[in-house]
C-alpha cells in the first residue's frame, strides 16, 4: 500500500480542518498542507537518504556525506558488522547517562530520590547482581533494570554508529515480545532478556535465537512455560511459538485440516502449515523447561532460588509425540524434545516465508511484492546453519532493487518520529520517564505492549487522528523543553549569513529525505522572512530570528514528507 500525503492527512482530517497544521509556542503560526499523491512525491531521494531512512533512525549531521563517499554496499556491509569498540560517542552517552528514580520510605527501607547512573548497563550486570532485585521491597527498584534499558535504547538509537543493529534490536524485541511489566521478576531481569538474548542474535542464526527465547526468564514467565508440566501441559509459549515466533498465522490450517496425516505435504514429512494439533504436542515437548525460582519439585525437593533456566524431569512428558508430521520418540535426553521442536519450526519454509515478509515490511513497505519475499526466504533457507543468517538474509534485502526504489511507502511509528528529530537537529538527548510517557500515549509502549503480537507494524494503526495531533504536539513539546528530555540549539546550527529562503532550504534539506510541495515552501519562507525579502538576511532581533528558526524547524517536522520512510 502506498501511503501518500493524501492519504497521510487524511487521518488527521478532522484535526487538520482545511490543511491547516497550529502548534502553540512563542511565535505561533499556521502552514497549510496541500496534499498531492504518491507521484507528485520528488523523484526517488538518493540510495544514501533512503538507507538512512529506513535502516538507521535517519541522518545526524554530516551522515549523509559519509555514506555518500563510502558507497551504499560498503555502508551495508560495515553495519552488518558492529564493533562497539568503535563507537564511541554512544559509550560515553551511556556511561554518562543519569535516570531518576524516586520513591517513599516503606516498611524496612527508606526513601530515595536521585539521579542514578544507569549501572545495569555501564557495567554489564549478570543474574547474580539482577535476580536479588526481584526480592527487593520497593516497586521501583524492581522495574528500574528495565527503565534503564529503555534509556539505554533511546540513546543508542540516538547516538550509536551502528545503527542498524539498532532498528534489528527494535525489530525483534518486537517480533518476540515480552511485556516485560507484566511481573517483576521479568523486569528486574530485563537487561538479560535485551544484552544476552535480542542483541547477542539479532544478526546472527534465528534458530539459536529462538532457543534462547524459550530459555530466557523473560519468555518464561511471560508465557507461563515456567510452570507448564505433564498433565496437563500449558499450551500458551507453543501457541505463541506457532503463530508468532515462526510460523505465523498465514500457515495456520486447522479450518482446513484438523488431521496430521491430511495437511498437504504431511505424509512425506513436508507439511506446509500446521494446526492444533502441532501446538499440542510441542506443549508437551516444553513441559519441564522452567525457571528456578525456590519452587517446590516433589516433597521437600526444591529448585534453588537463582532465576536460572532449568529442566525438571519429573515435570516432563516423556511419551511419543508428534510435531509437523516428525514422530519424537519417547523418552528421550533432557531437553531434546523441546530442542526438536525449535528445530522444525525455525527450519520450515513457511517460518522463512513469514520471518522475511516482516523484514520486508520493516525495512521495505506493507504490502512488499511476493518475488522479494520468495527470494529472500530460498536465502534464509540456505544459510540456516549459518552463524550470521539473518545478516545474510538482511544484506540481500538492502541490496535488492525493491529497497533503492520504494521509500514513502512507510509511517514512521512514533519512536521513529521522536529519535529522528532528535539526530536530525544533532541534540543532547537527557532520557526521562516523561518522554516515554508521552510515547505511551502515542501509542507506543516501549517494553510495555501487553499483548505476544507486539506493536502494529503496519502503518494504518499509527494513523489515528488523535495520533497525528500528538505526533506534532510531542515535536513541539521536545523542541520546546516542555519534556526536558533533550536540548536544542538550532540556530547555532544555522550557518551564518543566510537569506530567509536559505535557511529554510538548510532545514529542509537537514530534516526531509524528499522536499515538500512548493506551497509549503512559501508557508515555511514567509514565516522566516516577515516582512523581510525572502532573498535577504531575516530582519528582526538575534532572539526573533532563533525563536523563528525553531519555529520553522518544527513545523518541518511536522510535515508528512518528515513522517515518511
Amino acid at each position: 500500500m502506498i501511503w501518500s500525503r493524501r492519504r497521510f492527512l487524511g487521518a488527521s482530517a478532522t484535526m487538520a480542518g482545511a490543511g491547516i497544521v497550529d502548534f502553540p509556542g512563542k511565535h505561533t503560526s499556521s502552514i497549510t498542507f496541500q496534499t498531492h499523491s504518491q507521484t507528485d512525491l520528488a523523484a526517488t531521494p538518493p540510495i544514501e537518504l533512503i538507507a538512512l531512512n529506513r535502516m538507521a533512525y535517519g541522518p545526524r549531521p554530516g551522515d549523509v556525506a559519509r555514506v555518500r563517499q563510502m558507497g551504499f554496499t560498503a555502508y551495508v556491509d560495515e553495519q552488518l558488522n558492529p564493533n562497539d569498540a568503535d563507537d564511541a560517542l554512544c559509550a560515553s552517552k551511556l556511561t554518562s547517562a543519569r535516570l531518576r528514580i524516586q520513591y517513599d520510605a516503606g516498611m524496612g527501607y527508606p526513601a530515595v530520590d536521585e539521579m542514578r547512573l544507569l549501572r545495569t548497563i555501564i557495567e554489564n550486570w549478570g543474574l547474580a547482581q539482577l535476580w536479588p532485585l526481584t526480592k527487593h521491597p520497593a516497586y521501583q527498584e524492581r522495574i528500574r533494570p528495565v527503565e534503564e534499558v529503555r534509556a539505554a535504547t533511546l540513546i543508542r538509537a540516538v547516538y550509536s554508529k551502528w545503527q542498524l543493529r539498532e532498528v534489528l534490536v527494535e525489530f525483534w524485541h518486537n517480533h518476540f515480545n515480552v511485556d516485560a511489566y507484566s511481573d517483576t521478576r521479568i523486569s528486574a531481569t530485563w537487561p538479560l532478556y535485551d544484552r544476552d538474548v535480542i542483541r547477542r542474535h539479532c544478526l546472527g542464526n534465528f534458530r539459536n535465537m529462538v532457543r534462547d527465547v524459550a530459555k530466557s526468564i523473560a519468555m518464561g514467565f511471560y508465557l507461563d512455560n515456567a510452570f507448564s508440566r505433564d498433565g496437563p501441559a500449558n499450551e500458551n509459549y507453543a501457541r505463541e511459538l506457532f503463530e508468532l515466533h515462526t510460523l505465523g498465522q498465514e500457515n495456520y490450517l486447522n479450518h482446513l485440516y484438523n488431521r496430521w496425516r491430511d495437511v498437504p505435504g504431511a505424509l512425506e514429512g513436508n507439511p506446509i502449515g500446521y494446526i492444533d494439533q502441532d501446538v499440542y504436542e510441542a506443549a508437551r515437548a516444553f513441559t519441564g523447561w522452567t525457571i528456578a525460582h525456590g519452587q517446590t519439585i516433589s516433597g521437600s525437593l526444591r529448585l534453588p532460588d537463582t532465576g536460572e533456566f532449568a529442566y525438571v524431569d519429573l515435570w516432563h512428558d516423556n511419551a511419543q509425540k508428534r510435531v509437523l508430521a516428525f514422530e519424537i520418540d519417547p523418552n528421550q535426553p533432557p531437553l531434546s524434545d523441546g530442542e526438536t521442536v525449535i528445530r522444525l519450526v525455525s527450519e520450515h519454509p513457511g517460518t522463512a516465508r513469514h520471518i522475511c515478509r516482516k523484514l520486508c515490511r520493516r525495512l521495505l513497505a506493507d504490502d512488499p511484492p511476493d518475488s522479494l519475499v520468495n527470494r529472500l526466504a530460498r536465502i534464509w533457507l540456505e544459510n540456516k546453519d549459518a552463524s550470521n543468517q539473518i545478516a545474510i538474509t538482511v544484506r540481500a534485502l538492502l541490496l535488492s532493487d525493491e529497497f533503492a526504489s520504494t521509500f514513502g511507502r512507510k509511517v514512521k511509528r512514533p519512536f521513529e518520529v521522536v529519535v529522528s528529530f532528535l539526530r536530525a537537529t544533532n541534540a543532547e538527548v537527557t532520557p526521562n520517564r516523561d518522554l516515554f510517557w508521552q510515547l505511551q500515549e502515542m501509542g507506543y509502549r516501549m517494553f510495555n505492549w501487553g499483548p505476544p503480537t507486539g506493536h502494529p507494524e503496519e502503518s494504518a494503526a499509527w494513523l489515528s487522528t488523535n495520533g497525528m495531533l500528538r505526533r506534532w504536539n510531542i515535536i513541539n513539546y521536545l523542541q520546546s523543553s516542555w519534556l526536558k528530555a533533550a536540548t536544542f540549539d538550532l540556530p547555532g546550527q544555522t550557518p551564518p549569513g543566510l537569506t530567509a529562503r536559505q535557511i529554510v532550504e538548510f532545514w529542509v534539506g537537514r530534516l526531509l529525505a524528499v522536499p515538500p510541495p512548493t506551497s509549503t515552501m512559501n508557508r515555511l519562507i514567509d514565516l522566516m522572512r516577515q516582512n523581510g525579502s525572502a532573498d535577504a538576511p531575516p530582519t528582526g532581533s538575534a532572539d526573533e530570528i532563533a525563536d523563528r528558526i525553531r519555529s520553522v524547524v518544527t513545523l518541518i517536522a511536522m510535515t508528512p514528507e518528515f513522517q515518511l520512510r
